[in-house]
């Protein structure tokens, strides 16, 4: 056999698995559930920050962009969607800031693999920092509170 022939198999059964693995239904179900409660911003700047670097996993009120319908994207995508809004969510009543404020700081959030998709969600470090302290003072949380 021909390495052009080997080539070309090798390529369809890519193709293949590619083609098959969109037949699995998880990962697609693209519905937000419905907001229940109201964040009370300590600011309209605490809000903007927000909503562009944790809104999307941590709310009821995600955007699903086009590539988080193709597997196995769309897996991964589900998946950080899930966990993201059992951690925290500012769509139900009693979530707690302090933690996010947390992950944040450490550089845990926004996660690498969702800013390489979503440049706006680079924040600064000052942005950063504003961010912390807004979801402190909106969500309460230890440092608030020592304040």
């Amino acid at each position: 056999m021909s390495k052009r022939k080997i080539l070309l198999s090798i390529l369809g059964v890519i193709m293949l698995v590619i083609v098959g693995i969109q037949l699995i239904p998880y990962g697609r179900n693209h519905t937000n559930p419905p907001v229940q409660a109201e964040a009370q911003w300590a600011s309209l700047r605490t809000r903007e920050l927000f909503a562009r670097a944790c809104a999307d996993c941590h709310s009821n009120e995600t955007i699903w962009p086009w590539y988080s319908n193709l597997a196995p994207v769309s897996w991964l995508v589900q998946r950080d969607v899930d966990e993201g809004r059992e951690k925290f969510n500012i769509s139900v009543a009693g979530s707690e800031g302090d933690e996010a404020a947390e992950k944040v700081s450490e550089g845990e959030m926004p996660p690498l693999q969702y800013t390489l998709l979503h440049p706006a969600a680079n924040l600064a470090a000052s942005e950063k920092q504003e961010l912390i302290q807004g979801l402190l003072a909106t969500f309460g949380g230890e440092s608030s509170e020592r304040e």
